[in-house]
């Protein structure tokens, strides 16, 4: 899917002729209403007719000045053609328009590797000299992606690059298309949810049996796993989220791990993870590798103190003997919330009532109005794919000028794809004119959010949407969140420590003064309770990271006997017939070879957040922030816009310091 995003950088007007009249009151195009799979179709044919008529106009622009202009106005058309259908793959309620997006998707991408390997377009972008810095940013990563199609290899390897990387996404879909669809409910007996929160069950589907069907979905997992007192029950539920995705998910992994490698060896790397890395911040597997060594060294005598507290609490409270107690997998949850009770007073399903869904999100825009001097404004009568959905138009406070606009949708469905996302569907540029447009997708519990709900979910997805909605680039094709992979969840982790921040949950009376203000002692808690289980979380980070790695190293392993040895190696093992591969989607797609960028990504957080330590809402702080980082999107290289935002070097120290506290 990044090789899809890359390109797909946003035009001036074409959604609005698929979607009819632009919407009142959201600056840029209209997002088109498709009522069935014949109109998906019907829009997949003319945007790709019109894509190949510039692709044939582009042939014909020279190398030199203006060619890296008319280069960003082909990739704007396709996106602005191509993003929303992208989108709706993962949010249409109706499936037979979902089925219809994804083979509409499956012709973009051969559009898309067509592209990067056609070879007069390769040679007059070899043939520009840039005028400057962003003009140089902006063709070095053009050249790559030229090159990483294969566009310089003889003709019978690339027409073997191409079938293999069209291969790649094609299974990829499908991968993710099969845990969207895994939505098999649980059954349980009312006796089964004991300590379950009533009002997560109460009012679900039951079977013939009497029995409750609960989703495994982001909304009820947690919630279920923190709470429910019976250990059988924990351990179904469990089961089932290990299974999504299903076995067909790890023939279809191993043979993704096994086309990488061959597109990988085409190029002359030794492994599909040295391909991908030479272009990000790590440079090479070896430095994400002891990267991931350093954190996995500063954490493991931490995770291994959490794991015999966590032991204990199942000892006493079983009144078992603490050498014969064995934690399970499926008890991590439940008694590492036993554990933050005991200890802090701290019940996150308490913060339910203080933060309401739709206010919580109220006042995640208003603190950013506060930090990055912008106002949103709901804009209604908006048709889009759900009534849930959202529309928020996004203007400069000062000077009332249109910046952007959001879409949000908040609540899991059937069909809808499960997690939190933010997709930058139309990015900014100042040489178009053009604003950028954002979804923001999560799966919240209606019932109210977490502490960590806020932060984790709502407030680190918000800061994707802001990092394509503050966007001011010159080309569309480096706008938002095209920056490299391990430094893109950067802007979005800063935000996660918001919501310990007194300053900034006060900001939830402005917008909703009826709402119960958490108190302090209550917060005092969650922050002294958030430090339990650092060592476990980290940990688990550092496997998942190294898997990926070694997944697509030089071996290419079989994934499932790959994840059972590392897993079993960690202090809790290996579950045997769980497939917990099957369900890791990011691994499969975008993310691959990848992931370890979560952690890295955490690294220059902790440093960007230092900024921010005496005044989290500091609007003086927060222009610069907005200038400095988000406006330049990925035509300034992130080590440059860091040093820029801190007046430094970035360093890890912030991180590695936290984790000593």
């Amino acid at each position: 899917m990044q090789l899809q995003l890359r390109l797909l950088a946003a035009a001036m007007a074409a959604l609005a002729s698929l979607a009819g009249a632009a919407t009142s009151g959201l600056p840029g195009p209209a997002f088109p209403s498709y009522r069935n799979p014949a109109e998906v179709k019907a829009a997949c044919d003319k945007g790709l007719t019109g894509a190949r008529s510039r692709v044939r106009q582009l042939e014909r622009v020279p190398g030199g000045a203006g060619w890296l202009a008319a280069m960003d106005r082909l990739s704007a058309y396709v996106e602005d053609v191509s993003g929303p259908i992208f989108v709706l793959t993962s949010v249409h309620p109706d499936k037979a328009v979902r089925d219809a997006t994804e083979a509409c998707e499956l012709r973009w991408q051969d559009f898309t590797s067509s592209l990067h390997q056609n070879e007069a377009l390769y040679r007059a972008a070899l043939k520009v000299r840039p005028a400057d810095a962003i003009d140089r940013e902006f063709l070095k990563s053009t050249l790559e992606d030229f090159e990483d199609a294969g566009v310089s290899l003889a003709p019978p390897k690339r027409r073997q690059a191409k079938e293999l990387n069209d291969r790649i996404i094609a299974l990829a879909q499908t991968f993710e298309k099969n845990i969207r669809d895994d939505n098999v409910p649980v059954a349980f007996s009312q006796a089964e949810l004991k300590g379950v929160p009533e009002t997560l069950w109460r009012n679900a589907k039951q079977d013939a049996q009497g029995r409750y069907l609960l989703p495994v979905d982001d909304a009820t997992y947690l919630p279920v796993m923190q709470n429910a007192i019976d250990p059988a029950a924990r351990e179904r539920f469990w089961r089932a989220e290990m299974a999504k995705g299903g076995p067909a998910n790890l023939v279809l992994l191993a043979e993704i791990g096994r086309l990488r490698r061959e597109v990988a060896q085409l190029s002359g790397a030794a492994s599909y993870a040295e391909f991908r890395l030479r272009r990000r911040m790590a440079h090479d597997a070896a430095n994400a590798s002891r990267f991931l060594a350093g954190v996995g060294r500063a954490v493991a005598e931490r995770e291994r103190a959490e794991i015999e507290v966590i032991r204990q609490a199942k000892s006493e409270a079983l009144g078992s003997p603490l050498a014969a107690t064995k934690l399970e997998r499926w008890d991590m949850p439940y008694y590492t919330e036993r554990v933050r009770g005991a200890r802090y007073a701290v019940d996150q399903e308490a913060f339910r009532s203080h933060f309401p869904v739709q206010e919580s999100l109220a006042m995640a825009m208003r603190m950013i109005e506060h930090m990055l001097g912008v106002k949103y404004t709901r804009v209604e009568g908006v048709a889009l794919w759900h009534p849930d959905v959202q529309a928020y138009a996004v203007s400069d406070a000062a000077t009332g000028k249109p910046l952007a606009s959001l879409l949000v949708d908040l609540y899991p469905r059937e069909g809808k794809g499960t997690g939190a996302f933010v997709w930058g569907f139309r990015n900014s540029s100042q040489r178009l004119r053009r604003v950028p447009q954002a979804v923001l997708v999560t799966n919240l519990d209606r019932r109210g959010l977490t502490l960590e709900d806020l932060g984790e979910t709502l407030l680190h997805e918000f800061g994707h949407s802001v990092h394509n909605n503050l966007s001011t680039t010159r080309y569309a094709s480096q706008g938002g969140t095209s920056v490299l992979l391990d430094f893109v969840e950067a802007p979005s982790q800063m935000l996660e420590a918001w919501v310990y921040d007194r300053h900034v949950l006060d900001v939830m009376q402005e917008v909703c003064p009826t709402c119960k203000p958490v108190p302090d002692e209550l917060l005092t808690q969650a922050r002294a309770a958030k430090r339990f289980g650092l060592g476990l979380r980290y940990a688990r980070q550092v496997l998942y990271a190294s898997f990926d790695l070694a997944m697509y190293g030089a071996a290419a392993p079989e994934p499932m006997a790959q994840w059972a040895e590392m897993e079993g190696a960690t202090a809790l093992g290996h579950v045997p017939g769980t497939i917990f591969p099957a369900g890791f989607g990011h691994i499969a797609s975008g993310y691959a070879a990848g992931y370890y960028g979560y952690l890295w990504s955490e690294v220059v957080a902790a440093d960007l957040r230092t900024a921010f330590d005496s005044d989290k809402l500091s609007a003086t702080v927060g222009k610069r922030y907005r200038n400095s980082v988000l406006a330049n999107g990925g035509q300034v290289p992130p080590t440059e816009l860091v040093h820029r935002f801190l007046g430094r070097d970035s360093n890890s120290h912030a991180f590695f310091e936290d984790l000593k506290r």
